[in-house]
């Protein structure tokens, strides 16, 4: 395994980020520990979870299955970089969201106890939080980072102005800001690169994209249509909208000879400022599966069919403008 540095950080990463969102929903926890496991002998060292997955309002149940996987021991947490998040609803009462400093306080500790750990490597916003001041956001994750609960801070679902008025803010205070931005990137969508990737290399923070198989669409959908997750009613007329382009894109995969899912997650690895696409297995296969996007080198000719198949978008304003 050949690590990254996550952004401008010194911390090391595998080039690909195991997600556990399906870990209790779709994924028992017995086969969440193999997985997790497995990663760890695949040499995969870099977790994403969040306080609100596993599908229970405020239970915080994957958290849960990721802490007592780190129970265990065996120097399962110490070989792990855990990346967690706060925003979501954990419950009722109007201070249970969001980013305001009592919220941040209160989540950080709610998501330490669930993790069985005492401090989390990377702290993230899922969401841009509109009603709380930067200034504001900055002070909580500059006191858990103070008190040793938190080491790097990311974000997630922010613009590329947003982005940088969070790293203008924190350059004010003499803090390090955002190491990270997790991101809805993929081959069928590629807003990002308008402004949210231009701003994450400009301000050394490494890009995680989420949803790289653009649920599913990406990893051979018309192979599996008529079983499992693809036969979803969402997926299919998903699947309607962009039938041509996944057509196309499925015939070239098999030109190259190499799996669909694999194809996305290598052209997201040529992609400027991308650190580590998230993948999330359900099962061992997929896990495994998944490495072999590690192998595949996309050369000029692969990538500008792709970009023929699925085109992007220019920095910008000249994206649009002269």
């Amino acid at each position: 395994m050949e690590y990254v540095t996550l952004g401008r950080s010194g911390l090391l990463v595998s080039p690909l980020c195991l997600g556990t969102m399906n870990f209790g929903p779709r994924t028992t926890e017995e086969d969440s520990f193999a997985i997790m496991d497995r990663a760890h002998e695949l040499g995969l060292n870099f977790f994403d979870t969040a306080n609100v997955y596993g599908g229970v309002k405020g239970e915080g149940i994957t958290e849960t299955i990721v802490g007592r996987w780190f129970a265990q021991g065996g120097g399962r947490r110490e070989r792990t970089v855990i990346a967690t998040k706060v925003y979501g609803d954990m419950g009722d009462w109007p201070n249970e969201r969001r980013l305001s400093a009592l919220n941040i306080r209160r989540a950080a500790d709610a998501s330490l106890k669930r993790l069985q750990t005492d401090y989390i490597d990377i702290y993230q916003a899922h969401h841009v939080d509109r009603l709380t001041p930067f200034d504001e956001f900055w002070e909580a994750m500059e006191v858990l980072r103070q008190q040793g609960k938190i080491i790097y801070v990311g974000s997630s679902n922010f613009a590329g102005w947003h982005l940088a008025k969070a790293q203008e803010t924190a350059a004010r205070r003499n803090f390090m800001g955002l190491v990270s931005e997790q991101t809805h990137y993929n081959l069928l969508t590629r807003a990002p690169e308008l402004e949210v990737l231009p701003a994450a290399e400009d301000y050394g923070l490494g890009v995680i994209p989420w949803s790289p198989l653009a649920g599913g669409l990406l990893g051979g959908v018309l192979r599996k249509i008529d079983k499992g997750r693809s036969a979803a009613e969402n997926m299919v007329k998903q699947l309607d909208r962009h039938r041509d382009k996944i057509e196309a894109y499925e015939k070239f995969c098999d030109e190259l000879n190499e799996d669909p899912a694999n194809v996305a997650l290598a052209w997201l690895l040529k992609q400027r400022a991308v650190a580590a696409p998230i993948i999330g297995p359900r099962t061992m296969e997929q896990l495994e599966g998944s490495l072999r996007a590690l192998e595949i080198d996309l050369d000029e000719a692969a990538l500008a069919r792709l970009d023929e198949i699925f085109p992007g978008h220019r920095t910008a304003p000249e994206d649009y403008a002269w």
